[in-house]
């Protein structure tokens, strides 16, 4: 899978937006999908080959003017070939994708960072939104789907309520060897020895309530506050704690500045507690909060409407929320917070353990990786082209057949062959993968179904239009599947059909299902059967996971959703005629036709498991 992603900015470059999308490209890339990135910036000699910085000419109201950003952009495009574009907002030059006919033929997914926010005081944003705004928009409804990352500051979103059905809240996640303990400690020595040690991150702008934080400290006794960063803001604060300062006393804040990445993590490693006062929903997450809680901090920040800020820290359980800039309920939350050090304890273990749980980029990425199976449209394939079809094999202890199988459908020209080894406690891995196939072994034990699931997944994940499940044991005859193909042009799901193989058990089950079901199929429990995209889209939801391993059910579920399913006659090793494992008593065909009496009845209310 190929992903090009069209920020604003890229490290070095500061902001939480940037420090994301870099951990986000990383973690991608380690699950082998091929991620690049277009962004604002001066090109480094260092950059990577997949990573394209377009020069800034100016700025104007907050927003970088790239004139070459097109350009760039239609190069990227014909370069990498995205399979899926990932549009990271607000950014007024991802809104060049409008313009460009290859843009629109590629799938778009929004990442909603924050709202562009306008007051009265700033005019001039303002007016600019206001001519910003139609393009925001115009990305937004060619957008597949649109991510949100948290529920609060999704429900609070003007320009996002417009298209809250194609919108879902997946948290931001933190890298945490970015913000591990660097090597070289000291960084308590920017702080007075024996003080309270507070710490805010953050570019010194209106948004971030600085001042509440300095007006809550400067008149406490053994506290002193930090603040890294640089902004515009740095005069007005500066003259802040000058004024709030008694004469012949030390200040009891610092404007740092800027600093790199391993001084910053020194010093949240040795502070006491983080603080973020933010007064506007600019704020719309705190990545800043995310690099505290990673190294056990309790954290106090504003309760802060709409914004994802006082929802990070009340779902992770990581510390207080305050009013917003109620400098004197902050003051007293400090105060109180020097004086128990249990409860700050306790607020740091928390957030350590929601930032492993819930907050890191894997979960991040995991969720993101969903959200694109489910933006991507069907890929159309070709009668003599078998590239684009994975074969998938659910296996348990089948060490004697596996080999063959894979080397089979080796024969025939395919080379997409994955092998689900479900709790095997023979070789079946080691020679499936000796072979040539993939191997997937699975932590818990998944069952027939289950297994098929993994494979579709698997096949949606790594950009199959087909996909062909056939068992491990050696009865279906691979040299069938390009029949199984060739019918699935024109149909949805092929089933490949072998009814000689039938006992009289297994045909007076036949008879009950077909009674049941009104499916005019010959062989319904068939594991040999052929999905194509639309399909694999259905059976890879959750929806489809409580089917369990029944195959009457799994036709149930691709009927409701008004797919078409098409038999073909298909040949059989001759071991097939052995006896069936489903079929072989009546106490096991008495159970199945139970179970698929119960899925039918479901299906019959809409309700229930088969609502769509």
């Amino acid at each position: 899978m190929r992903i090009l992603h069209i920020g604003k900015f890229f490290p070095p470059d500061p902001g939480g937006m940037e420090t994301f999308l870099a951990d986000l490209v990383s973690a991608q890339r380690r699950q082998g999908i091929g991620a690049a990135v277009l962004v604002h910036g001066d090109p480094r000699p260092d950059d990577p080959d997949w990573l394209i910085r377009v020069p800034v000419a100016f700025s104007l109201v907050y927003a970088p003017v790239a004139p070459g950003f097109r350009r760039a952009l239609v190069g990227a495009i014909r370069r990498f070939k995205p399979y899926l574009n990932h549009l990271h907002l607000p950014n007024n030059s991802a809104c060049w994708a409008l313009s460009i006919a290859a843009e629109r033929r590629v799938p778009w997914v929004v990442h909603w960072h924050s709202d562009v926010l306008v007051t009265d005081v700033r005019s001039t944003l303002a007016r600019a939104y206001r001519l910003y705004r139609p393009f925001e928009q115009a990305v937004l409804k060619r957008a597949e789907r649109v991510i949100a990352t948290s529920p609060d500051y999704f429900a609070a979103s003007e320009p996002l309520s417009n298209w809250r059905d194609k919108c879902v809240v997946v948290p931001l996640g933190l890298d945490r060897e970015q913000v591990a303990t660097p090597s070289h400690l000291g960084g308590e020595a920017v702080w007075p020895p024996g003080v309270l040690r507070l710490l805010s991150v953050g570019r010194l702008a209106h948004y971030k309530g600085f001042e509440t934080l300095i007006q809550a400290v400067a008149t406490l006794p053994k506290v002193h506050l930090v603040i890294v960063g640089e902004g515009e803001e740095r005069r007005t604060l500066a003259a802040l704690i000058d004024e709030l300062t008694p004469a012949g006393v030390a200040p009891r804040v610092t404007l740092l500045g800027s600093v790199g990445n391993d001084d910053k993590n020194a010093m949240l490693a040795a502070c006491d507690a983080f603080c973020l006062a933010s007064c506007e929903r600019t704020e719309a997450f705190g990545i800043a909060v995310m690099e505290a809680m990673a190294h056990g901090k309790p954290c106090l920040v504003s309760d802060l409407h709409g914004s994802g800020l006082p929802w990070l820290v009340r779902t992770g359980g990581a510390g207080r929320t305050l009013p917003v800039g109620d400098a004197s309920a902050w003051r007293h939350a400090i105060t109180e917070l020097a004086t128990d050090p249990e409860q700050a304890a306790a607020w740091g273990d928390a957030g350590r353990r929601a930032i492993v749980r819930r907050f890191s980029i894997e979960a991040c990425e995991r969720g993101i990786a969903e959200i694109y199976m489910q933006a991507r449209p069907p890929r159309p394939g070709s009668s003599d082209d078998l590239t684009s079809l994975l074969v998938v094999i659910p296996a348990r202890d089948e060490a004697g057949s596996i080999a063959a199988v894979v080397a089979a459908i080796k024969r025939i020209g395919l080379q997409h062959i994955l092998v689900i080894n479900d709790q095997s406690t023979d070789d079946t891995a080691a020679l499936a993968a000796e072979a040539g196939a993939v191997v997937l072994n699975p932590v818990l034990p998944l069952g027939a179904w289950g297994a098929m699931q993994a494979g579709i997944r698997y096949a949606i994940r790594h950009d199959f239009a087909y996909v062909v499940t056939i068992d491990a044991d050696g009865q279906h005859e691979p040299a069938c599947i390009p029949d199984l193909l060739a019918a699935v042009r024109k149909q949805d799901v092929v089933i490949g059909a072998h009814p000689e193989r039938a006992s009289p058990l297994r045909k007076l089950a036949w008879r009950y299902f077909r009674l049941i079901t009104g499916f005019n199929i010959e062989d319904l429990t068939s594991g040999f059967r052929c999905y194509n995209r639309a399909a694999c889209e259905i059976l890879a939801d959750d929806e489809a996971t409580l089917l369990d391993y029944q195959d009457v059910g799994v036709l149930l579920l691709l009927r409701k959703s008004g797919l078409r399913i098409a038999e073909v006659p298909v040949a059989m090793y001759s071991r097939a005629n052995g006896p069936s494992r489903i079929f072989s008593s009546w106490p096991r065909i008495l159970r199945y036709m139970l179970e698929s009496t119960l899925l039918c009845l479901a299906s019959w209310h809409p309700k229930h498991l088969f609502r769509r």
